[in-house]
Order: C-alpha cells, then structure tokens, then sequence
C-alpha cells in the first residue's frame, strides 16, 4: 500500500503523528511505502526570526503568552506520551523551505524517510537551526547525504519546484492543514489520530487493494 504524507518539519503534531502512524504500520504488518510531501505552515517566516517560539505563536495567532505557553505544554506531555522530548525553550523557529528541498533531495536517494526523522528531532527536540544551509549539510550527512552534492543543491535551488509542486497537489486535495494522510491515492486521514484509527483505515484500505 502507498501513503503520501503532507507535513512541516515546523509542525509538532507532525512528529507526534508520524510515531502514532508509525505504530499503527507496525501492528498492521503488511508493506506500506510511504512518502513524505512539502507543507507549509508559515511561509512568510523569515530564516532569522528574532524571538522564541512563545512570541511567534502569540503574534501569529493573537493569543495571549500563557494561553501559548499552556498550550505549548499540553502538546509537549503529548508528545512525551509517544516518546518525544520536545524542547520548545530551544527551538529555533525559521522558514523551512530549504529543509523541504533537502527532504526531496533525500528522496532522489532513498533516504527520505531517515532524513525526515532526523530533521523532526533536530527541530524539536535538539534547537538546532534549520534554516540555515551550514546546519542542513550537516544533518544530511548524518544520514548519508554527499556533504558537497547537498549544498550545491540547496544552494541553487533545484529541488524548489518540487517543494511547490507538493503545495500544488495539496492545495488540489484541498488539504489546509497537516499533518494529511493519503491512502492509495484517494483515501485521507487528517490530523495526528490514534493508532487505533490508522489502524482501522489500513486494514480497510488494504482489504480493498487485495480484493
């Protein structure tokens, strides 16, 4: 079965998500490829952004700083529950364009998935900056990554029409948030849901690809 997976490295229920999924592909116990597309969650952010992650939200959103910080809390005990050990006193918030072209770029060489998860944990759990290209080249040599091919290609944008081809395809699905789930091409799941539930839905799915 092939899942198609829109998410931000910028997104906290994105990681939580991909360990509930995760889970629940575990449990199912058939093949299941999975591929991970570009989404976008605050495109106009700057690769600097001055202020923590507290200040980004309470602008963005117009909430108070302890609605946020409660907030923050709530989502760092659930991630804790699938353990992560999210760390929102260091992240370090940022466009993430570039790490989305260096997720395609891993894609060229099998190695998306690895590169997927080693970005998420930069991001939320380590405060390591990923806007920048020094940071990025870095990471993706951690997974197997050729530290010169890397930065030559985030460097010049090659893989930044695919990154908007992505956001087309999502905007075609009408898909506004992430992280979206798609099963076999035409069956979505939104949102971070219980094992339980994409349990349910591969088994559904897959009982259908088989028929």
């Amino acid at each position: 079965m092939k899942v198609d997976i829109w998410s931000d490295i910028a997104c906290p229920w994105c990681f939580i998500g991909k360990r509930k999924f995760e889970d629940a592909v575990a449990r199912y116990g058939q093949p299941v490829e999975i591929e991970y597309h570009s989404f976008e969650l605050s495109p106009d952010t700057p690769v600097d952004f001055e202020g923590d992650e507290i200040q980004f939200l309470a602008d963005h959103k117009g909430m108070p700083v302890d609605q946020v910080q409660g907030m923050l809390d709530n989502v760092a005990g659930i991630a804790s529950d699938v353990g992560l050990a999210y760390d929102f006193a260091a992240l370090r918030h940022t466009n993430t364009v570039k790490a989305h072209e260096l997720l395609h770029l891993a894609k060229a060489n099998g190695l998306q998935l690895e590169m997927k998860e080693r970005l998420l944990a930069a991001y939320f759990e380590q405060g390591r900056h990923l806007g920048r290209i020094d940071e990025l080249v870095e990471l993706a040599t951690e997974v197997g990554l050729d530290p010169v091919v890397t930065r030559d290609a985030l460097e010049d944008g090659r893989y930044e029409p695919d990154v908007r081809a992505d956001q087309a395809q999502a905007q075609a699905f009408g898909i506004n948030g992430v992280p979206f789930f798609v099963l076999e091409g035409k069956y979505g799941i939104s949102g971070a849901q219980a094992p339980e539930m994409f349990l349910q839905a591969l088994e559904q799915v897959g009982a259908e690809v088989r028929s």
